[in-house]
């Protein structure tokens, strides 16, 4: 009589989290970024359709890194929960952390239930009435939640990121120096193995995107493309804001 292959159980989930992390590690990555007027958003993302960054609701934004398919189904099922939530009760009863708490859960369960963990590491961002008051979340492919400030890197080289975010990051930023911070830094550490040294992010090689508490409609997020990019990359201010934000 064979005897039963044993495993245990902390070994299953250190397999787990090993296969999760390398998935993750593997994507382009994602730099959040506090500004005087809000939360900016940069990924390494050529494409114009699958997008890494996106609205959820008014003041709430969504970006992650790791599998499409398994982040935009976070995407998708955090903007029925807030439209739910905000319908039966009010817009304002739509929180940052409440979405959040939610995503925790999904993604706890996932990990704990299934024999494939998501290869997703996500940001939930919520911006206020002032810098004090905004709100962005980390979470990690087993449910884990980080209450973060200033800035947040994720995928990637995303610990080298992050490193060289603390140096050139101060409170009060304006837009271009924020931004000019964030793709500097991912073009110099977050370059995928074999890219040449010195390279250059242009804007077609970027998705950028805000939630901007100056905007007077109620819906905050905006996407930063084109003309409009390309200008503050160089350094000018932002124009005035002409779209519905999307």
């Amino acid at each position: 009589m064979s005897i039963p292959f044993y495993v245990s159980p902390e070994q299953i989930m250190k397999d787990k989290a090993d296969y999760a992390r390398k998935g993750i590690a593997r994507g382009r990555s994602v730099v959040v970024v506090q500004y005087a007027d809000g939360i900016l958003f940069v990924a390494e993302n050529p494409s114009r359709a699958l997008h890494k960054v996106s609205e959820i609701y008014d003041r709430i934004a969504f970006a992650a890194v790791g599998k499409y398919n398994e982040f935009e189904n976070l995407r998708v099922a955090g903007v029925r929960l807030a439209d739910l939530r905000g319908y039966s009760y009010d817009r304002r009863d739509v929180t940052g952390r409440g979405l959040a708490n939610a995503y925790a859960q999904t993604l706890g369960t996932i990990f704990t239930e299934t024999s494939k963990p998501y290869e997703v590491e996500i940001v939930v961002a919520e911006v206020g009435e002032g810098p004090a008051d905004d709100q962005m979340y980390r979470l990690t492919f087993d449910g884990s939640v980080a209450d973060e400030h200033g800035f947040v890197a994720m995928g990637g080289q995303a610990d080298q990121i992050a490193q060289a975010l603390a140096e050139g990051y101060a409170d009060g930023l304006a837009l271009p120096a924020a931004l000019r911070l964030a793709v500097h830094t991912l073009a110099t550490m977050g370059a995928p193995p074999g890219a040449p040294e010195g390279r250059e992010l242009g804007a077609g090689l970027l998705e950028v995107a805000v939630l901007d508490r100056s905007r007077p409609l109620p819906r905050k997020f905006r996407r930063i493309a084109g003309d409009r990019l390309t200008g503050l990359l160089a350094g000018h201010e932002s124009p005035p804001d002409d779209d519905g934000g999307h």
